[in-house]
């Protein structure tokens, strides 16, 4: 066969037309005379590019006419045999992409071959249907290496792989920016790309023995893409200083951070870039390339480096925030689980932006920093608020109550800081964590509370109080709504310091208004019930003209107070009742105040129950009492005992006992007789429904 380096410098048309004729050019040496060295895809245009003078023919004087006849015979075969292949048909696979099919590239049988000038020239001019042109020379170079020395082989290599070179040149300039070409050029060079896959598992699959020419195979063209893809996508991944993101910025994001600003614009630039990929570029991509899996873990692998990175140093608050966001919310839901993407990048397999200790360190960081801050915005609201019960400012009037904004504070600043942890996925974790905070925090308000009631009264004192019994409704109402989220234990604790504050400013209240009914109640036992009614009257008209002022509390804590003041009136009586002062021997006398006990129960039922006190269950009190020293019979008035204690399991023995004094006509037997229906305990199952245990029995 003839030498290869023939074909190189001869023309096509002088051996078709004297296909007799012998070799006119020898090869050429390096002007240092050395062997040239083969010629590597990776090196530049300007390195490693032939030039049109490197690859057009050189004339040589011809040889003599005698040569070796043998000789000739061997190239005139060679060259007919090395025709055949380049005249020879060749077609592509057919690629298995969805929707498009790679055209086939045909070398027709009655086109001559192209000269290496030819060659060089259309790859300059980025024809990529030259490839298999290409290809089949390189096959010929490697397989029919008869009659050529080594340096002519590596010549001639070097030659093959500047045209690679060149090729590959028009194949990336395609591949790079594929939205930008045509379909069919786009494909053309897909096909390039398999081809060379193709060719480098059928040299792979080949035995060869050793030769002196420089290993080219494999190529890993497909590879060489999927490094070109990743460095274009890691150019589309870098904010330049003058993108501007516009639109409605995700919760919690930090607008003035240039970290929060970068990761916005690779978040968004990654899901238009992919969903360009899903909708325009994989139905073109031949199944091999798995483009969409390609581009989104080239994507993914930016990203998360990017995120790893910041990780690597000492991180605020704010620089902790923003990872967790993008990790746990913005880039899960707002990326992989993008309705248009979200079954291919599941399929994709991508994983988290950060592995899971890095994660969990950011975790436990987040919420230790924004609890501390949560706490610390709180106790400096309190602060405030009690800067102004110091300066004696009256309260704001908000439809008729005193108001303050501590309690709306303090909510919003746990509501903000729940909403922050749940766009982070760490509310669950949060949340009892923020309502701990809040326990504490009232407990401090509950001491500084107490602290100001103890201090001297100036102008506003009262209305301050009201205040700040209308804050309990508002954190109770918060509370409730939370509950179901807390343990009873947590619960009870953030309950037990507004009814502290509760309690604390109704006695305040209420302070003055017993302590005037208490010397009235008095007069009922120093006059033996005989100015009841006129008695009774004046405690109703005094507490009438109180109840104004308590319209500025909030309508749960009017009624409230006006079942505090209900309370204490009969509780009041019934104290003056157990004194033992009055002893009526006759059943006359009994009746008689019977009947004035059941008059007085009656008007402090009707003016409680007129001005909205909710507790119904001390009406009967009076009145059963009344109905034990007027009945006679041992039996019946076991009876009535029996039915009230049910009612006020507080009731005790010696309450009982004080109440039968008044009975003076009673044995002792028959007394005892009366208080044994007392020996089966009744357990007081609420104690806000307490009066009894309210009352000391001498």
């Amino acid at each position: 066969m003839m030498k290869m380096m023939t074909f190189f410098q001869t023309s096509v048309g002088d051996h078709q037309t004297n296909p007799s004729m012998p070799p006119q050019y020898e090869p050429e040496l390096s002007p240092t005379g050395r062997k040239p060295r083969a010629v590597s895809e990776t090196e530049s245009d300007t390195a490693s590019l032939a030039s049109s003078e490197d690859l057009s023919p050189h004339m040589e004087r011809v040889s003599t006419q005698d040569k070796d006849e043998k000789k000739k015979k061997k190239k005139k075969k060679g060259i007919i045999k090395m025709f055949d292949v380049l005249t020879r048909g060749m077609r592509k696979k057919s690629h298995s992409g969805p929707t498009a099919e790679v055209p086939e590239t045909v070398v027709k049988p009655d086109a001559p071959p192209p000269t290496v000038e030819e060659l060089y020239s259309a790859l300059k001019q980025e024809r990529l249907e030259m490839a298999p042109h290409l290809l089949m020379l390189e096959r010929a170079l490697v397989q029919d290496t008869t009659g050529m020395n080594e340096e002519d082989l590596i010549c001639q290599q070097s030659k093959v792989e500047a045209l690679y070179t060149l090729l590959w040149s028009a194949v990336l300039r395609v591949v790079r920016r594929p939205l930008e070409n045509e379909p069919e050029l786009l494909l053309q060079a897909l096909n390039v790309i398999l081809e060379q896959e193709q060719e480098d598992q059928r040299v792979a699959a080949e035995e060869r023995g050793p030769s002196v020419l420089a290993t080219t195979r494999p190529r890993h063209w497909l590879k060489r893409w999927q490094e070109n893809v990743k460095d274009s996508v890691e150019e589309r991944m870098t904010r330049p200083p003058s993108a501007i993101l516009d639109g409605p910025r995700p919760e919690g994001m930090e607008a003035s951070s240039e970290a929060a600003q970068s990761f916005l614009y690779m978040g968004k630039t990654m899901k238009e870039d992919l969903l360009a990929v899903a909708q325009r570029l994989q139905p073109l991509y031949p199944a091999e390339f798995n483009v969409f899996c390609t581009y989104a873990t080239c994507y993914h692998n930016y990203f998360s480096s990017q995120l790893t990175a910041m990780t690597q140093f000492e991180l605020n608050d704010q620089d902790t925030s923003l990872l967790l966001l993008w990790v746990k919310n913005l880039y899960p839901n707002d990326i992989i689980n993008h309705p248009k993407l979200s079954e291919e990048l599941q399929a994709a397999g991508l994983g988290s932006l950060l592995p899971p200790k890095k994660t969990r360190k950011l975790e436990v960081d987040y919420i230790s920093n924004e609890t501390a801050n949560v706490q610390e915005l709180m106790m400096r609201g309190l602060a405030l608020e009690v800067e102004r019960w110091s300066e004696d400012e009256e309260p704001m009037n908000l439809e008729g109550y005193f108001h303050s904004e501590l309690p709306i504070d303090i909510i919003q600043i746990i509501s903000a800081a729940q909403v922050k942890a749940d766009t982070r996925a760490l509310g669950e974790q949060m949340k009892p964590l923020l309502m701990a905070k809040f326990s504490s925090f009232l407990k401090s308000y509950q001491q500084a509370f107490a602290d100001f009631t103890e201090k001297s009264k100036p102008k506003h004192y009262r209305a301050t109080i009201m205040a700040n019994i209308n804050n309990c409704l508002t954190f109770r109402t918060y509370t409730d709504k939370e509950s179901k989220a807390m343990e009873k234990d947590l619960s009870s604790y953030i309950f037990h310091p507004l009814r502290e504050i509760e309690q604390s400013g109704f006695n305040i209240l209420l302070q003055n208004l017993f302590l005037a009914l208490k010397s009235l109640f008095k007069r009922l036992t120093q006059t033996r019930w005989a100015t009841h009614e006129e008695t009774v009257a004046e405690i109703i008209k005094i507490t009438s003209d109180c109840l104004p002022e308590f319209k500025a509390l909030r309508k749960r804590y009017q009624e409230d107070i006006m079942e505090a003041i209900h309370l204490y009136l009969v509780k009041e009586y019934i104290i003056r009742l157990s004194k033992r002062r009055l002893v009526l021997r006759t059943a006359d006398l009994q009746l008689n105040l019977a009947d004035q006990i059941s008059a007085d129960a009656k008007n402090i039922q009707c003016f409680c129950a007129q001005n909205g006190s909710p507790a119904a269950w001390l009406e009967p009190a009076l009145p059963t009492l009344a109905e034990i020293i007027r009945l006679q019979d041992t039996s019946a008035i076991k009876i009535e005992v029996a039915t009230f204690a049910s009612r006020f399991p507080d009731f005790s023995k010696g309450h009982l006992g004080a109440i039968l004094t008044i009975k003076g006509n009673l044995s002792n037997s028959e007394i005892k007789s009366i208080k044994s229906i007392l020996d089966v305990s009744t357990l007081l199952t609420d104690s806000s429904r307490s009066l009894f245990s309210l009352i000391k029995v001498g």
